[in-house]
């Protein structure tokens, strides 16, 4: 496993979920926009995660309670994102075209605190220093 193939994974995660939170400050809120990237921003980590824990090509899919299950086959506590992933998986279509489902501002928010929590589940901390650790030793 490559740590910096990992790390690209939740540089791009990151930053759909910082997308997600910037474009709250339109007016008009875009919200099938914001919903879809924190979608997007679920899938990356859950997906950099499986990554890390060896799995050389994630599947090539967007749903995120597949995903959270695989997940679980390492750590248990993905278990505890299951609604999270359940909710957040129609987002990574349905807003994309026109008629496909409404959205209200409360969905946007749901979607947000459902985004964070996945990302919270997901052991960055510990991803992020073994590639601070493995980019030391390249020195030595």
């Amino acid at each position: 496993m490559e740590l910096e193939y990992v790390a690209e994974w939740f540089e791009f995660a990151d930053m759909d979920l910082a997308s997600a939170e910037f474009l709250c400050g339109m007016r008009p809120q875009p919200l099938e926009i914001i919903c879809y990237h924190c979608q997007q921003s679920a899938e990356k980590y859950l997906k950099g995660y499986l990554i890390y824990k060896g799995v050389m090509e994630p599947p090539k899919i967007h749903n995120l309670d597949d995903l959270c299950e695989l997940c679980s086959d390492f750590d248990v506590h993905f278990q505890e994102i299951k609604v999270a992933c359940n909710i957040l998986t129609a987002y990574g279509i349905q807003p994309r075209y026109p008629n496909e489902m409404e959205i209200v501002g409360s969905d946007m928010q749901e979607a947000l605190e459902y985004a964070h929590q996945i990302r919270d589940v997901v052991p960055l901390a510990e991803v992020r220093h073994k590639i601070n650790q493995n980019e030391s030793n390249v020195g030595i």
